[in-house]
């Protein structure tokens, strides 16, 4: 019951920002009738998930305030429907042009990456390159896990796609991301499992020759 607890406060803080945000702690904790100190432990979670900033306003009177406000990173706790756009951009895109166009729409945001990324991937080591490209993954909410199996190979499981809806109708995401990875890494990569096509994740076998 607590845990339950503790998700309504953090999401009741999250909605309460967003409408009425910059608020201090005051503010929000008259608001939800409860203690500044237990407003200021979920704050303190959420400032260390990226969630809120604070801001420090100076008064006419008086000691300067606190004001709390979301971040960026905030907006995946709240309802979105970019897919569904991202989906018919991509329709209407297919539809007006030559079969061909999509393809070369994810080729381009591929090289678009490798460019991005090519100077996080310079360590010496294959181990180091596949760390590094697990932490890229995990930075962009593919929760990513690497680990080395009997063979020595490397390999990265990924249990989320954030573009699972776009991969589940283009086929190019995911041949995208595995050309991605073996340039990223610079030796062959194969997927042997994935997640748009029923897959429990998508699994990356790195071969370390």
């Amino acid at each position: 019951m607590q845990n339950d607890y503790d998700f309504s406060t953090r999401r009741l803080l999250l909605t309460m920002l967003k409408k009425c945000g910059p608020l201090s702690v005051g503010d929000m904790a008259k608001q939800l009738a409860v203690t500044e100190m237990a407003v200021r432990r979920h704050l303190n979670n959420m400032e260390r998930d990226g969630l809120v900033e604070t801001t420090l306003v100076r008064q006419p009177m008086g000691r300067p305030s606190h004001k709390y406000s979301l971040t960026i990173n905030s907006e995946s706790q709240f309802p979105n429907n970019y897919h569904n756009l991202t989906l018919d951009l991509l329709d209407e895109l297919a539809s007006s042009s030559d079969e061909n166009v999509i393809g070369r729409l994810f080729d381009k945001r591929k090289e678009k990456l490798v460019r991005k990324y090519a100077d996080r991937m310079s360590a010496n080591t294959l181990q180091d390159k596949v760390i590094e490209l697990a932490t890229i993954q995990n930075d962009n909410g593919y929760m990513a896990v690497w680990e080395q199996d009997d063979q020595g190979n490397y390999v990265i499981n990924e249990f989320n796609c954030p573009i699972a809806q776009v991969a589940n109708k283009y086929n190019h995401a995911c041949e995208s991301e595995l050309a991605l990875f073996g340039e990223l890494l610079g030796t062959e990569v194969e997927r042997i499992e994935c997640l748009a096509k029923d897959g429990k994740k998508c699994k990356y076998v790195i071969q370390n020759k």
